[in-house]
């Protein structure tokens, strides 16, 4: 995502130092966005443009510093989701899902925290988000719930579930492009941590809020005689929906393979559903087709990740991100179990402030650099795992953590429940502190 940006030398104004410059850019961004009196993609471009204005980036440093792999995957999937949504297929998965627990809310609470889960993990978390978030949105709003306890639910599934394989979550796709781990290494070494850290979250969502989740009988009754079946409005757009959804699954498990990025086999499967959803329809119809399924895309998510990726780009070509790097290295003194540790913990708090996928990046070289000092590659394995489970899981501790938690806020947004940074990190932070701490055991009695 960054790799490019070296040729770039920060030019601050004034002569004022980049690593001050862009830190307070960064800082006076984050502080606006918890504040909630801007709106998110609004304070980003600003914070953007302040990155470019004041020199610590220039326009084509900027630019380079946009991972388009990710605006292509969100833009790609939001609009399949969008046509996908018209044959009826979310609403026949709200009333099956509900159907299956007897429309008891804390057991629809519990089977979509395990549904997005494993999808997190086959797929990748911010395609599971955007297919499960308006299928929890029909069911709430059916049996008159607040979704709030479902969609923090739902932001920590998909974040847990996507740490369990390769293709689950960006920070694992970059860990196994530059060492070589397979998806079956990732899924082996993971999944196992990834499904008691979910066991323990599912609980601890039960208790804070399923148990005392309540539907009247006459609602419960109401969503237990909906026929699934009757939801369907458009046989023939499902089973197109569905085999291009599961050429973009077969595309994303085999994209490594293939040479592909995700958000490329995205957004041709976005076209190809298009093409499909507009075949023998006169020029006017499709024109007024695609205008209307643009504007179901998210462009609020979409322009906050530009700015984020610009704000954050900024930081790493002024130094921020490699000092912090170093000096955590530096620290450990050459002790792989304090390293792991160390890497572990740092990871899981920057990943929570700052975004995970060029912490990542920066952390990549400089664990590299020290296969040596532990006698070779094959021994820095257990600091890999720390560093996917610090930054995959770290992404829970705030709503910019991760571009799954942002994705929920956006479709959660739209429909008029909107989630706040303050109150989400209020329930996440500790939470994902706990998720840490089991990773930590799992790490030292596994491997150290």
């Amino acid at each position: 995502m960054h790799g490019e940006t070296h040729a770039w030398v920060p030019n601050v104004i004034f002569g004022w130092d980049a690593l001050w410059v862009s830190t307070l850019v960064l800082i006076g961004t984050y502080a606006v966005i918890m504040s909630e009196k801007v709106n998110r993609a609004i304070v980003a471009l600003l914070g953007a443009g302040a990155m470019i204005l004041l020199g610590v980036l220039n326009q084509e440093a900027a630019v380079r510093g946009v991972d388009f792999n990710t605006i292509a995957l969100l833009t790609g999937m939001m609009l399949v989701v969008a046509i996908t949504r018209r044959s009826g297929v979310f609403q026949y998965v709200a009333i099956w899902t509900a159907k299956k627990v007897q429309a008891n809310p804390a057991g629809i609470l519990f089977m979509l925290q395990w549904v997005t889960a494993i999808f997190s993990a086959l797929l990748d978390n911010v395609t599971t988000v955007l297919l499960v978030v308006p299928v929890t949105l029909v069911i709430t709003e059916e049996l008159k719930l607040k979704p709030w306890p479902f969609l923090v639910s739902l932001i920590f599934a998909s974040n847990i579930g996507g740490t369990a394989t390769l293709i689950g979550d960006p920070p694992n796709i970059l860990i196994g492009s530059a060492t070589g781990l397979t998806f079956n290494q990732f899924a082996v070494n993971l999944a196992p941590v990834a499904f008691v850290i979910q066991l323990m979250a599912s609980g601890f969502f039960h208790l804070m809020w399923g148990r005392h989740l309540r539907a009247s009988a006459e609602l419960r009754a109401k969503v237990m005689g909906f026929s699934e079946r009757e939801a369907i409005s458009d046989v023939r757009l499902l089973k197109q929906a569905l085999a291009v959804l599961a050429l973009i699954i077969g595309g994303f498990i085999g994209a490594h393979n293939l040479g592909l990025e995700p958000g490329t086999i995205a957004m041709f499967g976005a076209a190809l559903l298009m093409l499909l959803y507009c075949l023998g329809k006169d020029a006017e119809a499709q024109s007024h087709d695609v205008h209307h399924l643009f504007g179901e895309v998210e462009w609020v998510t979409i322009f906050f990740f530009v700015g984020l990726f610009i704000v954050v780009t900024g930081v790493e070509k002024a130094g921020v991100l490699g000092l912090l790097a170093e000096q955590l290295v530096s620290m450990t003194g050459g002790d792989l179990k304090v390293t792991a540790i160390a890497v572990l913990w740092a990871s899981a708090v920057i990943s929570a402030v700052v975004d995970n996928i060029p912490f990542v990046a920066t952390m990549i070289p400089l664990i590299k650099s020290m296969a040596p000092v532990f006698g070779g590659e094959q021994a820095l394995e257990p600091i890999w795992w720390a560093l996917s489970l610090g930054a995959c899981l770290g992404g829970n501790g705030t709503l910019v953590g991760a571009s799954a938690n942002l994705t929920v806020a956006g479709l959660a947004e739209r429909a008029g429940y909107p989630v706040r940074f303050i109150p989400f990190m209020k329930v996440a932070f500790g939470l994902m502190l706990v998720s840490i701490a089991i990773s930590n055991i799992y790490l030292v009695l596994r491997y150290l």
